[in-house]
Order: C-alpha cells, then structure tokens, then sequence
C-alpha cells in the first residue's frame, strides 16, 4: 500500500514534512528514495552494515525471511552500503520494514522507518581545530535536534549514549512531550568500516533512523498502530496533504472480544512465533496477545495462558465469528508450534 508516499496520510505528511527540513537547511543537497524494494539480501540487511553473526536479529523467530540467503528488511539501513558505493553522499530512505514481533497498539509486523546519512571529507573537518569524529557528531547532534523542534516545537531534549553495530559512538534523541520523556531516533557516527567497504576511505559520516508510526501517533495522537492501514472514511478524511499535527477524533469503538488459550509449551516455542499464528488467523481484528499466567509443575512442564483481544476497527463482531477464530486458533497453535493444549 506504500503508506509513506500517500500525502495525505499521516506517514506521508510526517515524511514531506520531514522531506521539507532538510530541504529547507541543506539546499536540497539531499537525495531522497521512498521506493526501493523491500527485499534485501542477508549481506545488505545483515553484513553490510556489520550486525554481528550471532545477533537475535538474525534469528527466524525475528526476521521475515524468504529463503536462507534473503530477507523482508528489518531496517531502512539495508540499503545504505549500496547507496554509498553508487557516490551518494546526502540521502535519505523511507519505506516500509518487517519484523516478527508482539501484538499490542504499538506494534505491527509492517511499518515504516526513515533512514538518513550525510558523508564529511577532510576539508569539512579540518579548519574546526575538532577530531573528525567529534566534529561530524556535533553537527549530527545540531541537525537532528532542530529537525526536533520542526516536526514538535520548543522541546526540551536530551542525549542519551547507546550501542549499535553500524554507529560509534551511538546515541538516542529523547523529548519531553506531553508529560513523558519519548524516544525520537537513534543514530551516531558512521563505523568507518562501512566507509572502507564502500570506497570511502578518507571520509566520515553519521547516520539516524526513526520510525514514522512511532512519531505519528504521538503527532496526530492516534492511539492504535492498526489505524494507519484503515481504508474507512472515518479515518483517512481527518488528514490533509501538509498539515503535521492534526489531532485524530476517535469514532465508535466498538468493544473487544477476549480470549483465553492455555497450553504446555515446547523447547522452541516463542512468544513471537504465537503472534504470526494469531494475526494469520484474525489479521487485523487481533488487538493483543498477552500473557497472563505461567507456572511450571513438579515435572518440570511449563504452562502458558495467554489472552487474546478480538476486535475490529470497524463494527461489532459476533461471538460466532470469535468462536470460530478462536477454535482455528487453538487448533493451528497445536500443529504448528508442537505445543499440548490445557
């Protein structure tokens, strides 16, 4: 449905408006791709950007795979190596990313991410009296905290260190918005071996990625990520091309169905591998898979129950269309996660 390049959704409104800062304080020296394929290679997902071999992102319980060597991208970052090889120097990257995750308001197993770089060269750096390093963290830490206050206002902010694989040294943006502390993006100067690989030796970078539903919901306070993919009038007519922050108005919602599934779980049983089962069945009418009780006997079994919350953004559901979930539910959790039910 390419969600980010509709310009009256909020995903394409947050990105444009986005698009618009660094357009606006770059001089359009930033090249912009919001339609490379989602299908990654493992090396582009994984090695190019230098997750280790035995990172859990890797693992099939995390990651959509399609065969052994290609991958659903978890991240925009699958395509920052190749960009870099090709000669760009300013770019950002949007679209959609997969991961296998929970079920809950917040997570989805699509969603949409932004991934920005800009590449320094010796002469940038050199009259600052600043190592390369501290230099083009100071400008990475200026440029995305007034991106900050573009997309929210006068904010408080704050830096927070952090670890990942393809950044050193690595930080998080937070704001203080509505009361709360919210976590904006993450990013951090270029591991110069991405650099090397890619030809570019003598250079330094950064590099942030932030996730667009995360800041949409809290732009446009819309309470549940599932939201974003309705095709009801009732939600996409709230929303115009370049109006950031259009409060959402809830319509009717209508009550939740819930659910109880009980069994005893296996060695491989994952919580996440429970979640595919559940939203292969229901789709969008499951709300939240959560676990409410677990034990283990005297025989060293252990027991799950998790509860599952049935409902539709849109109109009511029957107990018999519940039931009948429910039941393929039960029966596929059985086959295909070899787990006993209660």
């Amino acid at each position: 449905m390419q969600l980010h390049r509709r310009d009256q959704h909020p995903l394409g409104i947050l990105k444009n408006a986005i698009y618009e800062y660094f357009d606006t304080n770059y001089s359009n020296k930033f090249d912009k791709f919001d339609d490379l394929c989602p299908l990654v290679s493992v090396k582009e997902n994984f090695d190019d950007v230098l997750v280790p071999a035995d990172h859990v992102s890797r693992s099939y319980n995390d990651t959509y795979y399609v065969d052994s060597q290609t991958v659903l991208r978890c991240h925009t970052s699958a395509h920052q190596a190749e960009l870099l090889r090709r000669g760009h120097t300013h770019f950002l990257v949007t679209g959609d990313v997969y991961r296998r995750d929970s079920i809950d308001s917040t997570h989805y197993p699509v969603f949409h991410q932004m991934e920005g770089v800009r590449v320094f060269s010796p002469e940038d750096w050199a009259a600052s009296g600043a190592d390369a390093t501290s230099y083009v963290a100071e400008d990475l830490k200026k440029c995305l905290e007034g991106l900050a206050r573009h997309l929210f206002g006068a904010v408080e902010m704050r830096w927070v260190d952090t670890y990942f694989p393809f950044t050193n040294p690595s930080f998080e943006l937070e704001i203080f918005f509505q009361e709360k502390w919210l976590e904006v993006l993450g990013c951090g100067v270029t591991e110069q071996e991405i650099l090397k690989r890619s030809g570019k030796t003598d250079n330094v970078a950064w590099a942030f990625g932030l996730g667009l539903e995360r800041l949409a919901m809290v732009l446009f306070d819309i309470p549940d990520i599932r939201l974003f993919w309705s095709t009801d009038e009732r939600f996409t007519s709230q929303f115009l091309r370049g109006q950031l922050g259009v409060k959402f108005k809830p319509y009717s919602k209508y009550p939740p169905c819930y659910k109880d599934v009980s069994f005893w779980i296996s060695e491989s049983f994952t919580e996440n591998n429970l979640c595919e089962v559940v939203r292969e069945v229901a789709g969008d009418l499951a709300e939240e898979v959560q676990l409410i009780d677990n034990f283990t006997n005297k025989k060293g079994m252990t027991s799950h129950c998790y509860r599952i919350a049935y409902r539709s953004m849109e109109r009511s559901l029957t107990d018999e269309e519940v039931n009948k979930l429910q039941g393929t539910v039960r029966e596929l959790v059985q086959s295909k996660l070899k787990v006993i039910l209660r």
